[in-house]
């Protein structure tokens, strides 16, 4: 008789090393060889969760998955590109659950349905001078953030940066929330708080937020 439990434990880790593999080749391709364990370590975080919470429904129509910091994974692997206003509008942070709705028309309406538990942060606007690519330096580590946010409040390099990350796991990429201009008014960190609870929406309940609609 076949071990059920021991079934599903082998399917969970050969599909484990099947993301490994796909997530390495896919490094390699793109010449992306810096923080190599840290990055395919995240990437299959993320599609361990989404698979696991995630779903496709009406012959693909609608897909839940998880936001990695630029786009959705969904439970098959597949990558679904988040606009970068509506990532920077909504705050979206690694973790995140969306739910994606492809319309009759092929356009994509995203809604947020699931955020993770977040915390504060506070740093500094840089910017690489090879890339152009804006990060902020916290608490000893440098996060990615994204260019829609720093143009909508206007950052430059040297303002301080109120940034959101999940608050139980390492990130490579944070949602801003705020900018401080340099020469400003310093923040008052004690007003800040170091976390920032949102209430988790059932991904299988059909209420969800609609200023988090989203039509592209």
């Amino acid at each position: 008789m076949v071990d059920e439990n021991k079934l599903t434990q082998i399917k969970q880790l050969i599909a484990s090393a099947e993301d490994a593999i796909r997530v390495a080749k896919a490094m390699l391709e793109g010449d992306s060889l810096e923080s190599d364990a840290d990055a395919v370590s995240n990437e299959i975080s993320h599609l361990q969760k989404a698979r696991s919470i995630g779903s496709v429904d009406h012959n693909g129509r609608v897909v839940e998955g998880v936001f990695d910091g630029l786009n959705m994974i969904g439970p098959d692997g597949k990558q679904y590109n988040v606009p970068a206003n509506y990532a920077s509008k909504s705050k979206l942070v690694e973790g995140d659950i969306l739910k994606l709705t492809i319309s009759n028309d092929g356009s994509f309406v995203f809604k947020q349905i699931g955020p993770v538990e977040r915390k504060r942060l506070i740093g500094m606007l840089n910017q690489d001078d090879t890339t152009g690519e804006y990060q902020v330096l916290a608490n000893g580590k440098s996060y990615k953030v994204l260019l829609a946010s720093i143009t909508y409040f206007k950052g430059e390099v040297g303002d301080e940066v109120v940034i959101l990350v999940p608050i139980d796991k390492q990130t490579d990429w944070a949602a801003v929330e705020n900018i401080v201009k340099g020469g400003e008014s310093q923040p008052n960190i004690n007003a800040v708080p170091s976390t920032v609870n949102i209430q988790q929406e059932n991904p299988g309940m059909e209420k969800e937020k609609a200023v988090d609609d989203l039509e592209i």
